[in-house]
């Protein structure tokens, strides 16, 4: 089934139809797991959605940007795959707010492959079960080819376009990740702090508000809203 998918994914991008929706299916269903997303990632700091199977991985990965915490992120920090087969009840608790909400998605394992040519990391393939238990031997196996498969067809899509722009495939994940920056920006001179502090700030209001942090981005960009202060972490 593996060097199926492959070809097919290689007369794919053949014919100019390399498809972000098809290559995370093909992740899914090489690797045997419920579902499966692709996290593009810059200075530590998620970008952009590539794309994800299913509304439980979107949910998974927009956790991971609004709280800064998850399987890939740290993958992407370590450079090494991140597995956590017990996501409900782990033997080491690592992410304590992400897991909780991962969980009430229907998420009881997970697991990160950092996306990765030489020593450039560009992203994360995040795969999750619907039921607690680890990778087959053969599913890690496959895991790691197909994250290699994910670096290619990234490459690809970025090859023809012009310097200093994304992929027009791209664009569409880094175009809502765009707004959170510019509000970033925003509150970064507002407060007169750095920039990675003004983001902790709009994660934290968006945690404490329970609001998904692209709105309330769009808020402060749109001068709906002006976060001053403090912000409560809404953790008690």
């Amino acid at each position: 089934m593996l060097q199926e998918i492959l070809d097919g994914l290689g007369r794919d991008r053949a014919a100019g139809h390399g498809s972000p929706e098809r290559l995370v299916n093909a992740c899914a269903d090489v690797v045997e797991v419920t579902g499966a997303g692709i996290m593009l990632m810059v200075d530590n700091e998620p970008r952009g959605s590539l794309g994800g199977s299913d509304d439980a991985i979107r949910i998974v990965e927009e956790l991971q940007f609004t709280l800064g915490e998850g399987p890939c992120v740290d993958t992407y920090r370590s450079g090494r795959p991140v597995l956590e087969p017990r996501l409900a009840n782990p033997e080491v608790a690592r992410w304590p707010e992400f897991s909780r909400a991962a969980v009430n998605a229907g998420i009881l394992a997970i697991f990160g492959f950092p996306l990765q040519i030489g020593a450039i990391r560009i992203g994360a393939l995040d795969l999750y079960c619907d039921r607690p238990g680890d990778l087959r031997p053969q599913q890690y196996t496959d895991a790691l080819v197909m994250a290699d498969v994910v670096v290619n067809a990234v490459l690809e899509l970025q090859a023809g376009a012009p310097r200093g722009l994304l992929g027009s495939e791209l664009q569409p994940g880094a175009n809502i990740r765009m707004i959170v920056h510019q509000a970033s920006g925003m509150l970064s001179a507002q407060l007169e702090i750095p920039i990675h502090d003004a983001l902790s700030r709009l994660r934290a209001y968006a945690y404490a508000e329970s609001t998904p942090i692209n709105d309330v981005a769009r808020a402060v960009v749109g001068r709906q809203l002006r976060i001053e202060g403090e912000v409560p972490d809404g953790r008690d």
